[in-house]
C-alpha cells in the first residue's frame, strides 16, 4: 500500500511555480516584519532595551541598542525592497544567530514562564535563520530592486 497525499501535488507545484515571485516577495516582507517590529519596540522604549542589554552584561548597552536598531532597519529595508538580498540574507542569519547565542539561552533560566518564553524566542530565531537561508538560495525574485538593477528575467539569473 503506497502513501498518497490528500491533495494533488501537481496543482500545488503548479501554484508554487506560477506565483513564485509573488510568494518570495511576501516571504521577504514577512521576514522583514520581525525586524521592523523589534526596531520600533527598541526605539519607543530605548531605556528598556538598554536595560535588557545591560542585564546580559554586554559592554556599552546603549551602543548595542543603537547598533541593533540600525541593523534591524537596514535588514528590513533591504528585504522589503529586495536590494543586496543575498548579502542581506547572510546578515540576517548572522545577526539572528548572534542574538540567539547572546540573548536567548533558555537553558540558563529556571523551569517556568521565563524559560518557556526564552525557548520560544530561541525556536522563533531558528525559524528566522531558516527563512534567511531560503532567501539566500532563492534570491529576491522578480519583484525586487536586485532584479531591476540586473535587468534580467528570472531564468537568466
Amino acid at each position: 500500500m503506497s502513501f498518497r497525499f490528500p491533495w494533488p501535488t501537481s496543482e500545488t507545484d503548479t501554484f508554487a511555480t506560477k506565483y513564485a515571485d509573488v510568494l518570495i516577495l511576501v516571504g521577504r516582507i514577512l521576514l522583514a516584519w520581525v525586524f521592523v517590529g523589534s526596531a520600533y519596540a527598541a526605539l519607543t522604549n530605548f531605556s528598556g532595551s538598554v536595560a535588557y542589554f545591560r542585564s546580559l552584561n554586554l559592554p556599552a548597552p546603549q551602543l548595542f541598542t543603537a547598533a541593533t536598531v540600525a541593523v534591524e532597519i537596514l535588514m528590513s529595508a533591504c528585504l522589503v525592497l529586495g536590494v543586496a538580498t543575498r548579502y542581506c540574507a547572510v546578515l540576517v542569519f548572522l545577526f539572528v544567530f548572534s542574538a540567539t547565542a547572546i540573548g536567548h539561552r533558555y537553558w540558563e533560566y529556571p523551569a517556568g514562564a521565563q524559560q518557556i518564553g526564552q525557548y520560544n524566542h530561541f525556536l522563533k530565531n531558528i525559524s528566522i535563520m531558516g527563512g534567511a537561508l531560503l532567501i539566500f538560495v532563492t534570491g529576491a525574485g522578480r519583484f525586487s530592486l536586485d532584479r531591476r538593477m540586473a535587468g534580467q528575467k528570472r531564468d537568466e539569473i
